[in-house]
């Protein structure tokens, strides 16, 4: 237990980092890593055993930012709708909503690492050196496992339906 303790010591400056890149605001992203920790302890049970703890935790930082902005979106939308605010607002067209949503839904479909792979590069910014350290794998399999990852979601959000991936097993 104590191995785990300093882990996730190690892991918070991260997660609160990309949740300070989701949030914009230091407050709310130390509210995210919070409430996001307190879900995986409560989910620990239903964890992997081989899983990545940190995908894990990003993923679920991740999923908890999306829920949290999908109930904001809805209350303001209430909001305009008993004070007729919303006319002066700029709308996005159907069509970017639609993309916007598929992508989203495409995403939540990728596995573990490739959603892992795509936040912390694309959404957190890190270095391909950095994930390589991180998953402690050579920096082009990084690169290639970043291809495969945007290829998914590329396929996924198009429509069209992958096969499984499957992993040789020694």
């Amino acid at each position: 237990m104590n191995e785990f303790d300093d882990l996730l010591r190690e892991l918070i400056p991260r997660l609160r980092r990309f949740a300070q890149s989701l949030t914009r605001n230091p407050s709310s992203a130390d509210d995210l890593v919070q409430s996001s920790l307190e879900k995986a302890l409560s989910a620990w049970g239903s964890k992997r055993p081989e899983g990545d703890l940190r995908a894990w935790l990003f993923s679920i930082l991740y999923r908890q930012f999306l829920d949290a902005h999908r109930r904001s979106r809805r209350y303001t939308r209430m909001l305009e709708l008993f004070t007729g605010g919303a006319e002066d607002h700029y709308q996005p067209s159907v069509e970017r909503t639609v993309v916007a949503q598929s992508t989203l839904v495409a995403f939540e479909r990728l596995n573990t690492e490739q959603r892992a792979l795509l936040l912390w590069i694309s959404v957190e910014g890190l270095s391909y050196k950095e994930v390589a350290e991180i998953l402690d794998v050579p920096i082009g399999t990084v690169m290639s496992r970043l291809s495969r990852a945007r290829q998914a979601l590329r396929q996924l959000s198009e429509g069209e339906i992958m096969p499984p991936a499957l992993r040789i097993l020694k």
